[in-house]
């Protein structure tokens, strides 16, 4: 090959790398903003609770066994997993594109062609070797390996593999991202669970103490000191409390359904702790430093692989617009029959090629996915700033609401004690008539609501733990 033709090749290469590059758009800049506030409530202890494993946050042995069941049976986590097989056989598929494609292929065919053509006149007048004309039909035998192969110049099939490896990866957090919240409604469930038959123990008590008062209001009315009024109030207050036995155990039944549906098994009933519910304690949470969030929530580290996604897809959308180089070759063997087909080298065939193309008109397809690629970057870039600020105001959100729930505790308790006692009371004036029985019921009534109310500070008490245990990134490792 001459070196003017070598020459002319290398200058059209050129030309077309120039006239392919020059239409490339601008892009709109931006750049994410990963900062956060120094502290939460001016503390740079960087001690974090997320950073113990669940097994060790949760001590309840029978909520541990839900936790670790539904981590196994769960569908939505299973159809998660699944979604993190397609994204990791992305990235194989991916890994494939730049490297060769070579495939073995074989051939038979046969072909009769006119005497009076062409072809036929050939045929007819030239042997394939001395003595030995050609065979009619004839026959076309072929046997070889041929590859195809696309030379990564720009980096366009490596860039690509490297992001959806990325996205392997923002896959793998989004399931930690799951896990974590699944861990959280298992245990706030639990929680519940455990409220409600508190409650339903305490509806028990006060329909014994309601009927014990009923009793005495009819010794009362048989004396003539009250009427068959205050007969009647009573025990519609007793039928009163008696039904709210029913609705509390649909409640508990509800409940207990939808943890048997996140551990992923049909309704049964769920083993708990018949520990005293109120006697539980919180635990002592940790938060640490905000700038911890960035490594342990799983919802920001899934935020700022995808935003690394995103820049990875602009540079092989960018490269778009250069020409791509492909070579294709083959080797082989050939004849028009088996027996000739062994002859080597005079059946050997070999092929080689190579091709340089670039868009040159009629890119606006190209520049549209560049442009595109560049918007989903400037979008991720605003969904890992929000769920940034989302997870700090999480955070601060549930220390603050740990902190007054605990002085709200505090104060029922004063009232549940204070009700409790009024209730003693109440019935000793209204033995000696030095109370009305309305004045009875009232007492009995808040008592039961104060329990009630207790109960449910308590239960509220506990799933802010949980919520911000779940806040700072805790649960997933």
């Amino acid at each position: 090959m001459s070196n003017k033709y070598i020459n002319k090749c290398v200058g059209i290469a050129c030309l077309t790398l120039v006239l392919s590059g020059c239409g490339v758009p601008a892009l709109v800049e931006k750049t994410a903003n990963s900062s956060v506030p120094e502290s939460f409530v001016g503390s740079q202890d960087t001690t974090n609770t997320a950073q113990m494993k669940w097994k060790e946050f949760f001590t309840d042995p029978y909520l541990v066994s839900l936790i670790d069941t539904a981590l196994n049976n769960n569908q939505e986590v299973n159809i998660m997993l699944q979604e993190i097989e397609i994204s990791r056989n992305e990235v194989s598929a991916k890994t494939g594109e730049y490297l060769p494609s070579v495939s073995l292929g074989a051939g038979l065919g046969v072909d009769k062609v006119g005497r009076y053509t062409r072809n036929g006149a050939v045929e007819h007048n030239l042997e394939v070797d001395e003595g030995e004309e050609f065979p009619e039909p004839l026959g076309d035998y072929m046997v070889g390996a041929f590859a195809n192969w696309e030379v990564d110049i720009w980096r366009k099939l490596r860039t690509s593999k490297k992001s959806a490896l990325t996205r392997y990866l923002a896959s793998v957090e989004g399931r930690n991202f799951m896990v974590t919240n699944l861990i959280a409604e298992i245990a706030n469930s639990y929680y519940e669970l455990l409220a409600l038959d508190t409650q339903l123990d305490i509806v028990n008590q006060n329909i014994q103490i309601q009927s014990n008062a009923l009793e005495i209001v009819k010794y009362q009315k048989q004396a003539a000191k009250v009427t068959e009024l205050a007969v009647k109030r009573f025990e519609a207050e007793v039928f009163n409390t008696r039904s709210l036995q029913f609705d509390i155990k649909q409640r508990i039944v509800e409940t207990e359904n939808k943890i048997n549906f996140l551990v992923g098994r049909f309704p049964q009933s769920v083993l708990r702790s018949t520990a005293d519910f109120n006697e539980l304690v919180p635990a002592t949470i940790q938060a640490g430093v905000p700038a911890q969030l960035l490594q342990n929530r799983p919802d920001v580290r899934q935020a700022e692989l995808e935003l690394e996604a995103a820049k990875l897809d602009i540079q092989v959308a960018r490269a778009n617009f250069y020409p791509s180089l492909g070579i294709t070759g083959g080797i082989g063997l050939n004849a028009i029959s088996p027996k000739h087909l062994i002859s080597f080298p005079e059946s050997m065939i070999f092929g080689l090629a190579g091709d340089l193309m670039a868009p040159l008109v009629n890119k606006k397809a190209i520049k549209a996915e560049y442009q595109n690629a560049n918007a989903k970057q400037i979008q991720a870039i605003y969904e890992y700033e929000r769920t940034i600020l989302n997870a700090y105001i999480e955070v601060a959100n549930q220390l603050s609401n740990i902190s007054n729930l605990q002085q709200s505790y505090d104060l029922k308790e004063q009232q549940v004690s204070a009700l409790t006692e009024s209730i003693s009371i109440s019935n000793n004036l209204f033995r000696s008539a030095r109370a009305d029985y309305m004045e009875v019921l009232l007492t009995q009534r808040d008592a039961l609501e104060s329990r009630f109310e207790l109960v449910e500070t308590k239960v509220r008490q506990m799933n802010a733990v949980v919520h911000v245990y779940q806040a700072l990134g805790g649960g997933w490792n």
